[in-house]
């Protein structure tokens, strides 16, 4: 009797694992044909290119100015660095987020997903993944951009590249998990929530050190910063990049790359049993209330 038990279970976890697999793989395909598909690939390509670069040249041009055009000192590249990489919070969170608004809003579809038999948080991630990928290109184009034309010292050869791809991986998993978040509370929200992800993108981009250090923030501000994973995220990133060059501002560097990876794995493990927990509680409460196809009409 036991082993029945244990053998249902056991098919049970698996079934569960496979339709958590097909729903991320489809979404994420479905994702990608949204993304892709609003213009001819020729101009997809140049808002490709010139969304990122446009968007790192407004920075560039304030370090410029307030620096004199110092841009060989190894603050430019903690700065353009950071700025670049940033360009995944937003990518990714906000995705997450806003396959919510996109199905329920414009679609109309997504009273019909939470009634089909998918997992919806892994529907919710893998709408994210499209915007992973673009936002992959930005941050390539970016870092070209830098590298080709305003200096930015970036040797590819000395590149800690295991480093490099374990921190964006755990990286762009801590985001997807903090987009699952904001869904779950868009889901509570019917009218006018377009601007959830890019609020909350937009004030932690002052507190995770992406364009300066900690330690310029108000003492009484600075444990924000501690506590954010992204902190940690872009701290490893710049270390994989630059090596030293990152390790000489002072905020972290007293901690070794296996203590900064260590802690980036502890928040990102806390902040995705939080994000679990408060997207099913919001879906209970949506569901309660009537909210998973509820449109602002306009």
């Amino acid at each position: 009797m036991q082993a029945e038990t244990s053998m249902a279970h056991q098919n049970g976890a698996t079934r569960n694992l496979r339709a958590m697999g097909r729903s991320f793989l489809t979404a994420a395909w479905l994702g990608w044909q949204i993304e892709s598909n609003w213009t001819d690939p020729f101009l997809f390509a140049i808002y490709s290119v010139v969304k990122p670069v446009s968007g790192a040249a407004i920075l560039v041009v304030m370090y410029g100015i307030i620096s004199g055009g110092d841009f060989d000192s190894p603050l430019f590249a903690y700065i353009f660095l950071g700025n670049a990489f940033y360009i995944y919070v937003g990518s990714v969170m906000t995705g997450v987020s806003w396959a919510v608004l996109d199905d329920r809003e414009h679609y109309k579809t997504l009273k019909y997903i939470f009634i089909a038999p998918i997992h919806a948080p892994s529907y919710l991630m893998g709408r994210g993944v499209a915007r992973f990928l673009t936002g992959t290109i930005s941050v390539i184009v970016t870092i070209a951009a830098g590298m080709l034309f305003l200096n930015l010292q970036l040797d590819l050869r000395a590149v800690d590249w295991p480093l490099f791809f374990a921190a964006l991986g755990m990286g762009v998993i801590m985001l997807a998990n903090l987009g699952l978040l904001l869904a779950g509370v868009t889901l509570t929200i019917a009218n006018h929530v377009w601007f959830v992800g890019d609020t909350v993108a937009g004030a932690l981009y002052l507190f995770s050190g992406a364009i300066f250090p900690l330690d310029v923030l108000p003492v009484w501000l600075r444990p924000l910063g501690f506590a954010m994973p992204l902190t940690y995220w872009l701290e490893l990133l710049r270390r994989s990049l630059v090596g030293d060059v990152a390790q000489a501002f002072p905020t972290l560097a007293g901690l070794s790359n296996a203590q900064l990876f260590a802690i980036l794995i502890g928040l990102s493990l806390l902040f995705g049993i939080l994000a679990f927990a408060i997207y099913r509680w919001c879906e209970h409460a949506a569901r309660e209330r009537g909210l998973i196809d509820m449109v602002t009409n306009y």
